[in-house]
């Protein structure tokens, strides 16, 4: 797929223009502010950023290092809280909830994909694809079962991730972010650990797998290649949102 040239202009240089879907988005970010002391200095990282994503639908974050893309994400998946703003899953707001509200809403409707894996290291393949359904004590033998054989780490079932190219190690991953069906998928640099072939692999079945549960996906990346792959790219720069470009 090629980007297309159809850009939708900011309506603040911070926030994308608000449209009537965006009122019945899946996820909605509204105003988001983030300030980090740096010694005796406040630097401001996410500045008055408004987003929405729909049910279902791709949508791939880019910018120059340091632009603020990493904290935008960390934000829409609740694992920072903003300084000021809301975001709202499925219409609950987020950011009005305790952690123990919230770690519920991660394991039900969220899956996460990190550039590091962030697999246990005590746990096997199939152990670690589990974890999230075990957590909320949803066991789903079946579930794993199907996803493993959807990775094509079968016969890697009962090793440890030190035994793991990395590769597999983040195929295992994807298992997991996927195990609970969840709404939606937050992935943060997902290819940026892998060679060219095992990065292919990795987005592809990332792509499939998500068409399957009908779970929306958010990518924050350096990587064009998946930026062709998106519904919807969004550009950031110095905090803010710098364009959103349809992909047709």
């Amino acid at each position: 797929m090629t980007l297309s040239n159809s850009t939708v202009p900011s309506s603040t240089p911070t926030s994308e223009s608000i449209s009537n879907s965006a009122q019945q988005a899946l996820l909605t970010a509204s105003h988001l502010t983030k300030t980090v002391q740096v010694g005796e200095q406040s630097l401001s990282i996410i500045k008055d950023v408004s987003i929405h994503v729909d049910a279902g639908e791709f949508v791939v974050i880019m910018g120059k290092s340091g632009s603020g893309k990493s904290t935008l994400l960390g934000l829409l998946a609740a694992l920072d809280y903003p300084d000021s703003g809301s975001v709202e899953l499925a219409g609950q707001t987020l950011s009005s909830l305790d952690e123990d509200a919230l770690a519920v809403i991660r394991q039900r409707d969220m899956g996460f994909v990190f550039q590091s894996f962030h697999l246990l290291p005590t746990l096997t393949v199939a152990e670690n694809i589990a974890f999230p359904l075990d957590i909320a004590r949803r066991p789903n033998k079946a579930r794993v079962n199907e996803l493993i054989e959807a990775v094509d780490l079968g016969h890697r079932r009962n090793s440890l991730p030190n035994q793991l190219s990395g590769g597999e190690q983040q195929r295992t991953a994807v298992a997991r972010s996927l195990v609970s069906q969840p709404k939606i998928v937050f992935a943060d640099e997902p290819t940026g650990n892998l060679d060219e072939q095992n990065a292919d692999q990795v987005m592809n079945l990332l792509l499939d797998l998500r068409q399957q549960t009908g779970s929306a996906l958010v990518v924050v990346t350096h990587d064009p290649a998946l930026a062709d792959m998106a519904d919807r790219v969004i550009t950031m720069h110095d905090g803010m949102i710098d364009g959103s470009t349809l992909n047709g």
